[in-house]
């Protein structure tokens, strides 16, 4: 069992004094939290892309080959890359540069992306959102499986027996794909034998289980050994020495940030009581002492059959002192008690 960090370096304004952090104090932080993830053993952090004033991180490979050089163990991901407004040649270059820079730690999770902004900014219409993504993601796996291409879409000039470089040191390169709950996608992953992150920040992760199965129905059907593609997931949560602490200290960040995003989308702000609901059992937040965060994760790991579970706690602009000790909460407290309850069962 996997454990990990996601952030999308966020810069959302302070909800206490309104202050905000820069971009490149922003991505200092970031460079910190991985060491520490490094030095507490956690196994995997990703860093999302964007293009907004909110978040910090519009080029995760150049982030993640800053990291690269201040760690030693800890793989590497984009959470995500947003392959349908990018080129699949330049992204599968990038992360292959990451993973020889980083001595065969990098991997891919692509994906469609939670907001829209990169698809003027590149030149694509939302008109062609689906089949920008089923296309992309096809040539990316070509790209991946052969050194030589020859390949025809829609969206890009042809490759005419092309050879793509460098070649990453892994093989296969480890590519993911990131869901946020829609049938069609796993069953997209499964049929080209590709794992899957599935994002879950609301609602019962009960609901999430035919997902899963359906995952590891499509990737049986399609001739691909589901041990191979894995499932993680990505959620909302924090830790905190007490439950209590947790949900005082992670609360005001977590609803200033959830409420500003809501109100692009229609959404009512966050309430205390919205938010209680959500660290219940049920809920999709995994938030609490370590013990009771421990208990979540191998619940869900129970429902769901995941092998990889990462943890987004920096939603808004939460203290760094307090995501560094979530970092090294997870690492040092709750990874021990996941792993040894699970080698115990």
């Amino acid at each position: 069992m996997e454990l990990g960090i996601t952030t999308f370096a966020d810069t959302i304004p302070d909800p206490d004094t309104g202050a905000i952090i820069s971009h490149g104090d922003r991505l200092r932080q970031v460079i910190e939290e991985v060491e520490v993830a490094d030095a507490v053993g956690l196994d995997v952090y990703g860093i999302g892309e964007h293009h907004r004033p909110d978040f910090a991180a519009s080029a995760p490979a150049v982030v993640l080959a800053a990291a690269a050089t201040r760690t030693e163990r800890i793989r590497l991901t984009p959470a995500v890359s947003v392959l349908s407004s990018d080129d699949p040649v330049r992204v599968f270059q990038q992360y292959a540069t990451l993973d020889l820079v980083s001595s065969g730690r990098a991997e891919l999770l692509v994906g469609r992306g939670s907001f829209i902004e990169s698809f003027p900014l590149f030149g694509y219409s939302l008109n062609d959102y689906e089949e920008l993504f089923v296309e992309k993601l096809e040539l990316l796996v070509a790209i991946r499986d052969s050194e030589r291409v020859t390949w025809s879409g829609k969206f890009r000039a042809p490759l005419h027996d092309q050879p793509i470089y460098p070649r990453p040191q892994q093989d296969p390169f480890p590519i993911w794909v990131g869901v946020g709950g829609n049938p069609m996608s796993m069953v997209r992953a499964g049929r080209l034998g590709l794992p899957v992150a599935l994002a879950i920040i609301g609602g019962d992760p009960v609901r999430f289980r035919p997902l899963a199965d359906l995952h590891r129905r499509s990737l049986t059907e399609a001739g691909h050994d589901p041990a191979y593609a894995p499932l993680a997931v990505h959620a909302h949560g924090y830790i905190a020495d007490t439950t209590q602490q947790a949900a005082d200290e992670f609360f005001p960040s977590y609803a200033a940030a959830m409420t500003k995003l809501g109100a692009e989308r229609g959404w009512p702000p966050m309430t205390r009581m919205q938010f209680e609901h959500m660290r219940s059992d049920s809920g999709s937040l995994v938030l609490g002492d370590p013990e009771a965060v421990a208990a979540k994760i191998i619940a869900w790991r129970e429902i769901l059959g995941i092998e990889r579970f990462m943890l987004h706690m920096s939603v808004g602009t939460l203290p760094h002192k307090q995501v560094l000790r979530t970092i090294e909460l997870l690492g040092t407290e709750v990874a021990p008690i996941v792993r040894d309850r699970i080698a115990s069962a």
